[in-house]
């Protein structure tokens, strides 16, 4: 599809770019469940990029990790290697992230000298590059939250961090589709359409609140399912006052949330099959449509089993993946069916 494609390059690029997205994400997950965000406590823009290199160097990192609330508070018994395998994690992270950004900035310049992006595109590429941008600032400004006071971050800056990413992914991955399928010829079904965009919205819902989940804690409470404990609504979800702050700021609400909101997106999904079948649909939008129920299934129990285990890391960056691969499904259906 991409041999006679006349953007090929640029296609190549961007997809590049969803995939340092999803690494992105990967070893953000990684991050966030070994609890290692908090361990740079500074934010360089180029020095950053180099690493303590010396053992002077890692003693001087230490010491202004010493300094502030989660070695105070958490981790004061730390000896220097352990604090090595935290700082690690959050390098890692950091240093991708300058990567991303430089594999969308140089190329993007590349294609506008070449005069290989041009009209829209260029206000699309635009879009993607500000995204960027702005994630990185979303990143800081989300670990400054546990630099001051409390050693954790706030789970409402992880979650407006987590969607940007998967919101910049989306986007990148609709631009690359748009490019990739532009010749081909899209059956307009606006039932489906319409749906599908409806199960965009949830899913994006169901991920931020994916984010509280992990913000909070709340996987390591209510390990049961499909009961929360011995009740199906037990009293701790409506602890709080006034009533609705349980279900963004309650461990339990927030937990109760994201269960009820996975069933709704299972029984979205298995609404769009079964209404797909009442229209023709061409093999790319049927493809999407599959590819969808089949990863909202291995999703579902993906999040079943990471409650039941208590979050061990493999299972709950496992699960963060699944997220990922959900949206992308959801856009590839979604792009299926635009109009034009």
């Amino acid at each position: 599809m991409l041999k006679n494609n006349s953007h090929k390059a640029v296609i190549i690029w961007l997809l590049t770019g969803c995939a340092l997205i999803f690494l992105m994400v990967v070893i953000g997950g990684i991050t966030r469940l070994t609890e290692s965000g908090l361990s740079m406590v500074d934010w360089k823009l180029f020095m950053g990029v180099v690493p303590p290199l010396s053992e002077q160097d890692w003693v001087e990192t230490f010491n202004q990790y010493k300094q502030f609330p989660e070695y105070k508070e958490v981790n004061f018994m730390f000896t220097l290697e352990e604090f090595k395998s935290i700082f690690f994690w959050e390098y890692l992270h950091r240093l991708i992230g300058r990567l991303i950004g430089m594999i969308f900035i140089i190329p993007f310049v590349y294609f506008l000298i070449k005069k290989e992006i041009t009209g829209k595109l260029i206000g699309q590429c635009t879009i993607i590059l500000s995204m960027g941008a702005f994630q990185g600032f979303l990143g800081w400004w989300m670990v400054k939250s546990g630099l001051i006071d409390n050693p954790d971050v706030s789970h409402y800056r992880l979650a407006v961090h987590l969607i940007a990413a998967f919101l910049t992914f989306a986007y990148t991955f609709w631009v690359a589709l748009s490019l990739i399928y532009k010749s081909e010829e899209r059956l307009n079904v606006p039932f489906l359409r319409k749906w599908v965009s409806v199960l965009f919205v949830l899913v994006v819902i169901q991920i931020i609140y994916g984010a509280f989940v992990a913000g909070l804690n709340a996987g390591f409470i209510m390990n049961t399912y499909p009961k929360m404990g011995d009740s199906w609504f037990p009293e701790s979800i409506i602890a709080m006052k006034p009533l609705w702050v349980n279900f963004i700021d309650g461990i339990s609400g927030v937990q109760f949330m994201h269960r009820i909101l996975a069933h709704i997106v299972v029984g979205l999904v298995l609404f769009i099959l079964l209404k797909s079948s009442q229209f023709e649909i061409n093999k790319i939008q049927k493809n999407g449509l599959i590819a969808i129920l089949v990863i909202v299934f291995m999703q579902f129990m993906l999040g079943v089993f990471t409650l039941l285990y208590a979050v061990p890391v493999w299972l709950g960056v496992t699960h963060q993946v699944g997220a990922f691969f959900l949206l992308g499904a959801v856009v590839y259906s979604l792009n299926s069916f635009r109009k034009g």
